[in-house]
């Protein structure tokens, strides 16, 4: 297992993993709501033959700090702080979910930072018709925190439509990776998403459902890898 490290981001500390030799070029995976830099295990592998590895636990998360102010922006925000507090400055950023919004989100905003990109299963959010409620949080200790889960709800909710806009700005060829109709997202909005990407490919891993390198990680990787190309 990686050693789980720490670094100061703003007014958090991020907790994060690390693989990969140290000359590689630089990936970081962003998991998705309700998990920690954990969840990308079971891919880590064959990503770290070529790539240097983060995979830090975002806010309100695992061993990150749980300050109780969420949203995709802070997100967003949380990842360019990581990434200039660790010296990175071009990377390979692959999200899922949660964490592939806040991907998008930096490769609209700041450009200039993303070589490669990788979205699993997510698009900006279209306002929830109806809106959706906020569940009660499941008995027993968190693993992350519920008022995250809040901020993604009411986010959902009511969404930014300029988040649709940015796309036209990412400059990195980008690929978009879909669990099929399995999956909660629609799927028709992740094609929606590449068609305003100016270099992107959709890939759907049929079948797979929301979690696609959870559940199909050989698939996963059998679109991720050729994609990112040997490293330099």
């Amino acid at each position: 297992m990686s050693d789980v490290r720490k670094v100061q981001v703003g007014d958090v500390r991020l907790a994060y993993r690390v693989w990969g030799d140290e000359a590689a070029p630089p990936a970081v995976l962003l998991h998705c709501l309700g998990e920690d830099g954990e969840d990308w295990r079971g891919v880590v592998g064959r990503l770290a033959g070529t790539h240097r590895v983060y995979a830090p636990d975002q806010r309100g998360h695992g061993d990150s700090d749980w300050p109780g102010e969420y949203g995709f922006a802070r997100w967003r925000d949380d990842a360019i702080g990581f990434l200039a507090a660790l010296g990175l400055e071009r990377v390979t950023l692959i999200g899922h979910s949660l964490g592939a919004v806040a991907a998008l989100l930096l490769a609209s905003g700041r450009p200039e930072l993303v070589e490669r990109l990788v979205l699993e299963e997510a698009a900006p959010p279209l306002p929830a018709d109806p809106p959706q409620d906020v569940p009660e949080p499941p008995p027993g200790p968190a693993s992350f925190d519920w008022r995250a889960k809040a901020a993604v709800v009411a986010e959902r909710n009511t969404p930014d439509p300029l988040w649709w806009e940015g796309l036209a700005r990412i400059t990195a060829p980008t690929l978009v990776i879909g669990g099929g109709p399995a999956s909660h997202i629609p799927q028709h909005q992740l094609a929606a998403m590449a068609a305003r990407i100016p270099d992107a490919r959709l890939v759907t891993v049929a079948g797979a459902g929301h979690l696609v390198h959870a559940e199909r990680p050989h698939e996963f990787l059998d679109a991720v890898v050729p994609f990112l190309g040997p490293g330099r």
